[in-house]
């Protein structure tokens, strides 16, 4: 108990996970409701008139103690989730949601807020006070007493529902690793059938066998590899069948709570919910986008199949099933032959290239190099603070004059009690109302190697994936690590879900500006540079597979928008999880004769049925933020190509490149200024056009998703400004 009644005296308030012991996070957390729920009543009963300080800043001070312990908690259920760990994250969700419904539904809590003045327009007040007001009708504090306790008792459920569905997709996940036999490796380079084989043994299979553990999505990157096409069908169906069952009474009664939670606040269904608060603003501009953007990313993908059949005539490739001639490359294939014509047509070799992107070079010299030319900040290690696993590595993070930002933790490693897919999160919120720093953690599921014949460390080294990754989250940490507000309520990355991917898409680009990609790219023997026709190959290969990549996106979006539309008489007539699946996406336009699966299919969408993410009715975002990615980047352009005609003419790589130094800067501090340190401060419709200059346009995203020309600009062009 003791480690959570005060703030660590670490330094930044890092926790001291060496004296947590997972025994004491249950009472602890229990203590921290019971204090909390007397806070909060010390604020609604205070005999005082209602003050900005009585009531918005008491509100925000409220649950220090419930914070640090939650913290812990989540952190643990996605890192360190065995059964113990798995256990607590039961005991805590539905309580969590039943002390979180009983502070929103308080009257006298909500009418001293309603009785709030109006606040000067684009001051941070009037964001928290549009926060709290929100919050509260949108947790049912204008609801019936009646109506209160149905609402309560449906968060509760949904908090232990999405619970138990995350511990039974790891579980399941970690159970239905796929085994392969010595001749089902072929193709595999060494390194990777060493680290599978020492996976099969501390699984426990006997000498000769290799066991390949599932990554989240429908496609497993050892597709690309596998030479024997029976072992490719083999890992392809062991992905889409793990959970088979395993969750399908759990995802109907979540579809059906939810859209019985919507109506009963007012709403046609659980996506008109999660969209007003998005900001989309409204289920058919979601929709338009997608619908806009199926049929060519569709067209393009089926474009892309048939050069795939063709390169498998040609080189001999044996059927992926009984069947016609396209039968030659099927779902199960695709990334196999794709990785064949890339190579060919590429001229790039990802055996070759993954020796030049070492994990540590890609962080280091890679992702904190360019966040130090465009902020000016300093990331350093600190080897004397202590994670809460032994591949956790503690970073500092401070200005170019030394003053100190925040920490930031990283977790880069796969585990079994580890969920899939990568992330950030925070231990601490930066506020200048609470005097707190930041402390937030990126976690990947990079394989780990196997350790060298001398028995040190091995060396990971990274596909261009994951490199866009490595990029992709520190682009989150530092959304929250640059925060600089009053009030944690609108801290760092609480923003909407189709905004807070903005700022991670928009680092993402510099994992391939030619500054940034010579400083990190390296071999990992030699230390010589990236050869520059790896790195032109390198360039090329984003913009490879586009047709594929979006079409099993936009058909995973699809899939969450159908059960999430649905009213709730609707909800309570589906008994089939992968029949209602089958007929949504032939609905959309996106079942692409079987070829192409949703990126995650319902039995293992984590994003939208676990409690750990939170992207319910809201996969489609990262579509959108995207948008004002592809976009806003081009802000960066226009910096370097200030320079003169010829970078403008050589296009985006040349101009960013050729930009001084001083000049990418201000566009960096005008992009930490304007967007990453103002958090939930701001309007993000006007927040993007001060950064951009004009309205945002899809057009650079259709450029980058090669379908230019095949929509009509302007589907989800921004309003005009004056």
């Amino acid at each position: 108990m003791e480690d959570f009644l005060n703030a660590s005296d670490l330094p930044y308030g890092l926790p001291d996970f060496g004296s947590i012991t997972l025994d004491s996070l249950v009472p602890a957390f229990r203590t921290a409701v019971v204090d909390h729920a007397a806070e909060i009543e010390a604020i609604a009963a205070n005999p005082a008139e209602p003050t900005w300080e009585n009531t918005m800043e008491a509100l925000e001070s409220a649950g220090q103690m419930l914070h640090r312990v939650c913290a812990i908690v989540f952190n643990y259920a996605g890192t360190l989730a065995d059964g113990e760990v798995q256990a607590v994250e039961a005991a805590v969700s539905p309580e969590l949601a039943a002390h979180m419904s009983r502070m929103l539904l308080n009257e006298q809590l909500w009418r001293r807020v309603q009785s709030m003045p109006e606040q000067p327009e684009g001051s941070e007040e009037a964001a928290l006070l549009e926060h709290w007001r929100k919050r509260f009708v949108r947790g049912g504090a204008n609801l019936s007493g009646e109506q209160r306790d149905k609402l309560a008792n449906i968060d509760a459920r949904l908090a232990e529902l999405c619970t138990g569905f995350g511990t039974s997709l790891q579980r399941a996940t970690q159970a239905n690793a796929v085994l392969l036999a010595e001749e089902e490796t072929a193709g595999l380079d060494a390194a990777t059938i060493q680290r599978l084989a020492a996976d099969a043994a501390a699984a426990g299979h006997p000498e000769g066998t290799y066991l390949v553990h599932l990554g989240l999505p429908s496609v497993q990157p050892i597709l690309a590899e596998l030479e024997n096409p029976a072992a490719r069908r083999k890992v392809y169906e062991g992905s889409l069948h793990r959970s088979d069952g395993v969750n399908d009474a759990t995802i109907l009664d979540i579809a059906r709570l939810r859209a019985q939670r919507a109506e009963l606040l007012g709403y046609a269904n659980h996506a008109e919910f999660v969209v007003e608060d998005e900001t989309a603003g409204s289920v058919s501009a979601v929709e338009g986008l997608l619908n806009q953007l199926t049929p060519a990313a569709v067209a393009n993908a089926l474009g892309e199949h048939k050069r795939l059949v063709d390169k498998a005539a040609e080189d001999g490739g044996s059927p992926s099933a009984a069947g016609n001639d396209a039968d030659a490359v099927g779902a199960a294939d695709w990334s196999f032959w794709d990785a064949k014509l890339r190579a060919e047509e590429l001229s790039v070799d990802e055996t070759k290239i993954r020796q030049y992107f070492q994990l540590d070079r890609v962080l280091v010299d890679g992702a904190f190099y360019a966040a130090k030319r465009l902020y000016g900040i300093d990331v350093a290690p600190r080897e004397d603070l202590a994670g809460y696993h032994e591949d956790v590595r503690v970073w500092e993070v401070r200005e170019a004059d030394g003053r100190p930002i925040g920490l930031l933790l990283t977790d880069m490693f796969a585990r079994p009690t580890k969920r899939g897919g990568a992330w950030m999160s925070s231990f601490q919120e930066q506020s200048h109302l609470l005097g707190t720093l930041p402390v937030v953690v990126n976690v990947m599921n990079i394989a780990k190697p196997a350790p060298a014949a001398d028995g040190s460390p091995g060396v990971a080294l990274l596909s261009m994936d994951e490199v866009k990754t490595v990029f992709h989250e520190f682009g989150h940490a530092l959304h929250g690590l640059l925060s600089d507000v009053r009030y944690p309520s609108l801290s760092g990355t609480n923003v909407p879900r189709d905004f807070v991917e903005f700022p991670s898409q928009i680092n993402e680009n510099w994992a391939l500006e030619p500054e940034v990609l010579r400083n990190y790219a390296r071999h990992v023997d030699t230390g010589e540079e990236l050869p520059a026709d790896y790195a032109a190959a390198v360039a090329k290969q984003a913009q490879w597979g586009q047709g594929f990549a979006t079409t099993e996106y936009l058909a995973a979006c699809w899939v969450d928008m159908a059960w999430h539309t649905l009213s709730a008489e609707e909800a309570a007539a589906i008994d089939d999880v992968a029949a209602f699946e089958e007929r949504a996406l032939e609905r959309a336009g996106a079942g692409v004769d079987k070829l192409i699966a949703p990126r995650y299919r319902s039995a293992y969408f984590n994003h939208i049925f676990s409690s750990g993410l939170g992207y319910s009715a809201g996969y489609w975002s990262y579509l959108w933020a995207e948008v004002l990615d592809a976009d806003g980047f081009q802000t960066f352009v226009d910096t370097g190509a200030a320079h003169g005609a010829e970078a403008a003419m050589e296009g985006r790589v040349r101009a960013v490149a050729d930009a001084d130094p001083e000049d990418v800067r201000f566009a960096g501090e005008r992009f930490r200024r304007m967007i990453l340190s103002r958090g939930a401060s701001i309007d993000y419709e006007d927040a993007f056009w001060m950064f951009r200059g004009k309205q945002r346009s899809v057009q650079p995203l259709l450029e980058r998703r090669g379908l230019a020309g095949a929509i009509a600009p302007g589907v989800v062009d921004g309003p005009e400004h004056d």
